[in-house]
């Protein structure tokens, strides 16, 4: 069968959340589609939780694959070892914990073809033990504004709410950084700098499960060197790519990347903002295109004004959106 999409699925350590996220994806309304779980030794009972949903779907038998690694490899790894057998004519990307509307992949791929599209993405919820919030994500008509976008932060490069053809995978040789989980679905940003054309659906299809384990605790070393590895991967793909030209677009970047460090309710978090990429400092209250609140707060770090960061905190952070976002 030629299959119109290929969804690569990760398993890892997912026992609670897998049944849920199997069951979102067997009872989609699109035919036409392989769904490929990869084991990444996973040290519970996911696989075995996966294979006795899959029972209650046989028609849907002939259309699955489970990989195995032998042994744990990361996310990443992950990833290229679906795309590495995946053989529709796009890609998507489900996070085993996750879980989507019915209708998640029919309308992705009704739009792309309609737009004649390499990429489409959508707006998505989190979701949290009691509630969701909707997460609407901005309209570019260009590749080209939708990676800038993604560069200044207005966009997010998540790669689950996001349908690409695979084409721009096999062309340009692009896979995901193996060994460097954090932050490594800025790979999406590559596959938009390939593109022909793109679309934007207004509707949330995909349900982002919340983690509490983020930075809001001190980052491992490890999460640190992983993060700055992709980064610093994204600034070299971006040198190449556009010959030098596009340095401002670089520098916001460099901002995106250490705003977290000023966001994760620890100020032991606040050192790592200014020993991060500090060139990006003085390129702050240049871009227009991000809030003034934002840039505010990275000024007073810029100068050591702490304080006003753990004001701001507190206030707007803290309070204000636990007030909004109750959770």
């Amino acid at each position: 069968m030629e299959y119109k999409i290929s969804v690569i699925i990760p398993v890892y350590n997912v026992g609670k959340f897998i049944e849920r996220c199997v069951r979102s994806l067997m009872e989609q309304t699109m035919d036409n589609v392989e769904y490929i779980f990869v084991d990444d030794a996973s040290p519970d009972d996911s696989t075995q939780i996966l294979k006795n949903v899959l029972t209650d779907y046989p028609r849907r038998r002939d259309d699955v694959k489970i990989l195995t690694h032998a042994e744990n490899k990361g996310l990443p790894a992950a990833r290229n070892t679906g795309l590495a057998v995946a053989t529709g004519e796009y890609i998507f990307h489900c996070d085993s914990d996750d879980f989507v509307e019915k209708d998640l992949l029919s309308t992705l791929y009704e739009t792309a073809c309609r737009e004649n599209a390499d990429i489409v993405w959508s707006d998505y919820y989190i979701s949290y033990p009691n509630n969701e919030r909707y997460l609407k994500q901005p309209f570019y008509d260009t590749p080209e504004a939708a990676l800038k976008g993604m560069l200044n932060g207005r966009m997010k490069y998540n790669v689950w709410n996001k349908l690409a053809k695979r084409s721009l995978y096999t062309d340009n040789n692009i896979t995901f950084p193996a060994g460097y989980a954090m932050g490594e679905d800025m790979t999406m940003m590559f596959l938009f700098s390939y593109a022909h054309k793109v679309a934007y659906i207004g509707k949330a299809l995909y349900h982002y499960v919340s983690n509490s384990a983020s930075m809001t605790n001190v980052p491992k070393p490890k999460h640190l060197v992983e993060l700055k590895h992709n980064s610093d991967r994204v600034l070299s793909f971006l040198e190449k790519r556009y010959n030098g030209t596009w340095k401002e677009e670089g520098y916001s970047f460099m901002l995106l990347m250490k705003w977290p460090f000023l966001t994760g309710h620890n100020s032991k978090l606040y050192p790592l903002w200014k020993e991060w990429c500090p060139e990006a400092n003085s390129h702050i209250w240049k871009r227009k295109d991000v809030a003034w609140r934002i840039r505010f707060v990275e000024a007073c770090a810029a100068h050591g004004q702490f304080w006003l960061v753990k004001l701001h905190d507190l206030i707007v952070l803290r309070f204000l959106y636990s007030f909004m976002y109750k959770k």
